[in-house]
């Protein structure tokens, strides 16, 4: 699969630029990932098949033939001890950048990830803190099944220590994950499976973008579609589709989770007055309706010309079969059919 993405509007956070290029997802991440290693001795990986391998999904690539067996580091297949260790090193001065194959797996590691790193620089008085960096795939479309395709960023943006990452383009893989391994403190930062081979432009030179900055990828007249991962990129084909019978939609990009930037969600939906939020991950106590609460506690709810709606996957574990597998998460004939009915109703 080959896409392009429009480029996004990355309003006060635009990185320094001298040819354009297109690269896919996944080269991004590598090219952040070998730029912090060649400039911080600190910055090193670990992870299961991350070495002459190149990762489960190709992602490390070359990076250990470039940087050595040291500072890209297979482990055993224990997610609760890449993180321990990942946590120690970061407490000893090392900037660890972990890769967990599935994110499905962090299920394995969450006693370190919520009770040790996302606590430690604040149960410490701010006495120390821990620069590690966890990346790992999320959400379904590969046919891996229902222990490999979940979508669990709402469980990682509810615990408070952790600053939570969904880039959707390649630019912004790159550049937030740069800043992430910057971060004094844990970042996650979850990547979409069908992401990695899709293309966009990267320019040469391309350098960090900030954490806790949400994206306007289209602005439109009508419906507000607030997506993340891989729905951003369907939520634009839908807002194309959907110019051409004359409904004008913006589609936001939050692009962290946590922390999140939510005045440019609010400042949308109170302009267009109609809100779609759209997750690959089950609705239920889900993170769009974290944004949802937010719309109706703000000024943007005496806007709102319809009650805010949410489309999500379906409250089931994923399914193998491909057809079942696509019916329990939205596509794009889903996010049409939702903003139609939106304006419809209003």
């Amino acid at each position: 699969m080959t896409t392009t993405y429009p480029s996004p509007d990355l309003t006060g956070t635009a990185p320094t630029a001298t040819t354009d290029r297109v690269i896919t997802y996944a080269e991004a991440v590598r090219e952040a990932l070998a730029e912090a290693m060649a400039a911080d001795d600190r910055v090193f990986m670990l992870g299961e098949d991350i070495g002459v391998y190149g990762g489960a999904f190709g992602v490390t690539g070359d990076l250990y033939h470039r940087f050595g067996a040291e500072r890209v580091r297979d482990t055993p297949i224990s997610e609760l001890g890449i993180v321990g260790a990942a946590v120690g090193a970061a407490l000893a001065g090392m900037r660890p950048v972990v890769e967990i194959q599935f994110s499905d797996f962090t299920c394995q590691a969450m006693d370190q990830i919520v009770n040790q790193a996302a606590k430690i620089h604040f149960m410490l008085g701010g006495a120390a803190e821990v620069p590690m960096v966890l990346r790992a795939p999320l959400g379904s479309g590969t046919g891996a099944a229902a222990q490999h395709s979940q979508s669990l960023e709402a469980w990682f943006a509810h615990v408070p220590g952790l600053k939570v990452v969904m880039p959707a383009t390649a630019e912004d893989a790159k550049g937030l994950l740069l800043s992430a391994i910057d971060d004094p403190n844990p970042v996650i930062v979850l990547e979409h499976k069908l992401l990695y081979r899709t293309s966009g432009p990267v320019p040469e030179g391309a350098g960090r973008i900030p954490l806790g900055k949400t994206a306007v990828r289209r602005r439109g007249r009508d419906v507000t579609i607030v997506a993340t991962g891989v729905m951003v990129s369907r939520s634009l084909e839908a807002a194309e589709q959907l110019a051409a019978d004359g409904i004008d939609v913006s589609v936001i990009d939050p692009r962290t989770l946590s922390p999140l930037d939510d005045a440019p969600i609010l400042e949308d939906i109170s302009r267009t007055g109609r809100a779609l939020l759209v997750q690959e991950a089950p609705g239920h106590v889900g993170f769009m309706a974290e944004v949802a609460s937010r719309v109706v506690e703000s000024s943007a709810v005496y806007r709102l010309l319809a009650p805010v709606r949410r489309l999500s996957g379906l409250d089931i574990p994923i399914p193998y079969a491909p057809q079942l597998e696509s019916a329990a998460v939205p596509q794009v004939d889903a996010i049409i059919d939702a903003a139609r009915s939106l304006v419809k109703d209003s």
